[in-house]
């Protein structure tokens, strides 16, 4: 049996913030193999982690991330949800901070480039510049809806680990993934079927489903070989795992 890895969506982001590092960190104590996150570009350029391009929902605040410099926005609450639970503000990282974090740990970690509203030009190239900078080729798979993102990154950096989102079933997922270079592909976790995984896997194309929750999903996917599932709540997932193992 393959050993499916588990990768903390958002962070630990059941229990708490959302992309912070924070649940980051919660998720390393969870015993996560990786972490998922999402990268935008703030108004002067930098690379921020947050998943939504406004505010309101992690923050309380209203706007753009794209609107707000990398201070004004490491100067806002990320943890608007959890203020009743946590008592220590929870700032937007930046990306740079997160990685040199990881560096020091045995994560990998699953960057979302979230360019699909707003373009944020030059956004896959900065990401491979910090990516090399910090030398975590190996550590980082990079995942985009934007598949001409994942297009770019696979032309400008082929040591770069990079796979596809697929909101919905495509057929032969695995043909698609390579015919544009990419070494896996993220889909909702209702498209991963067994045979779909078992497929992709005999093509050496990974499959790492989306946002799996559900107690049976999460034991369905890895007795079926799933190569990693991303999840809320690593800590759950990683005791269904070690049980079937």
């Amino acid at each position: 049996m393959v050993l499916t890895w588990i990768f903390a969506h958002r962070g630990f982001s059941l229990a708490y913030p959302e992309n912070t590092m924070k649940a980051f960190i919660e998720a390393e104590r969870a015993g996560a193999d990786g972490i998922e996150l999402d990268v935008q570009m703030s108004k002067d350029g930098q690379l921020v982690v947050i998943h939504d391009e406004k505010l309101d929902r992690t923050t309380g605040e209203k706007g753009f991330v794209k609107d707000l410099s990398a201070s004004e926005l490491m100067r806002l609450d990320a943890r608007y949800k959890f203020k009743q639970t946590l008592v220590k503000k929870e700032p937007v990282p930046l990306l740079r901070d997160v990685l040199e974090w990881l560096s020091n740990t045995s994560l990998q970690c699953n960057i979302e480039l979230k360019n699909g509203t707003f373009p944020y030009h030059g956004m896959e190239d900065k990401v491979i510049d910090l990516i090399r900078e910090l030398k975590l080729e190996e550590k980082i798979i990079l995942s985009s809806f934007n598949h001409y993102s994942i297009v770019h990154v696979n032309r400008h950096a082929p040591d770069i680990e990079t796979a596809p989102i697929l909101a919905e079933g495509i057929y032969m997922p695995w043909v698609y993934a390579k015919s544009i270079l990419a070494s896996g592909f993220h889909p909702h976790y209702r498209y991963a079927h067994d045979e779909i995984i078992k497929k992709s896997c005999q093509h050496h194309i990974a499959v790492r489903p989306y946002t799996v929750n559900n107690e049976s999903e999460i034991q369905r996917l890895i007795k079926a070989d799933c190569s990693a599932i991303i999840t809320d709540d690593p800590a759950k997932a990683k005791r269904i795992n070690d049980d079937i193992h």
